[in-house]
């Protein structure tokens, strides 16, 4: 590993410790909106995603993080922390929890990132996700974010570009819905 690659991969392992992901990890929840989800449970508009285990929901975020990489289309260094689980909001912390995957793509090159906005604004419904919103972000660097959800799998992700940060890359972050655990089973958390 070379000293750039070094220092990218440090930056990358920073940005995700960083109060930013904290931030995207406890409030992306918020923006599972689930319009036209079939939601049963009481968990703040959350939809349920039905029963799981943790580490079958954690399997199924790393299949739809993946999923979302493919169709980003660029090949770079990701982080690699994999999926976790936190509570639902309101529900019993040892039946019902929510698994995550934070992640970041840094590009062998700025321009590699070119445009990848705009075509997972469109690419994205083509396979079953709702963009919720999609716009320039009211940080200094004015970054473009996109957050989306997928009624059929019970997922959002949100992706931001961070065109100006040095390096330039992606920060995505997939989140399920309130999944609870099988009868006689506690959530493990990792």
């Amino acid at each position: 590993m070379n000293a750039d690659t070094f220092e990218r991969t440090k930056r990358a392992r920073h940005l995700l410790r960083s109060p930013l992901i904290v931030l995207a990890t406890t409030a992306l929840p918020l923006f599972l909106t689930g319009c036209d989800m079939d939601s049963s449970d009481d968990s703040g508009g959350i939809p349920s995603a039905g029963i799981s285990s943790t580490e079958n929901a954690s399997d199924k975020t790393k299949q739809i993080s993946s999923e979302i990489y493919d169709l980003i289309g660029v090949k770079g260094k990701l982080s690699e922390p994999g999926p976790g689980v936190h509570e639902c909001d309101g529900k019993d912390k040892d039946r019902f929890f929510q698994a995550y995957h934070p992640w970041s793509l840094v590009p062998p090159s700025a321009a590699s990132l070119d445009g990848v906005m705009e075509r997972l604004k469109t690419d994205l419904p083509r396979s079953g996700w709702k963009i919720m919103s999609y716009g320039r972000d009211s940080s200094r660097n004015r970054n473009v974010s996109l957050t989306a959800d997928n009624d059929k799998k019970k997922f959002s992700v949100n992706i931001t570009h961070f065109a100006k940060d040095d390096p330039p890359m992606l920060m995505v972050e997939v989140v399920s819905g309130c999944y609870e655990v099988p009868e006689g089973q506690h959530v493990e958390t990792f």
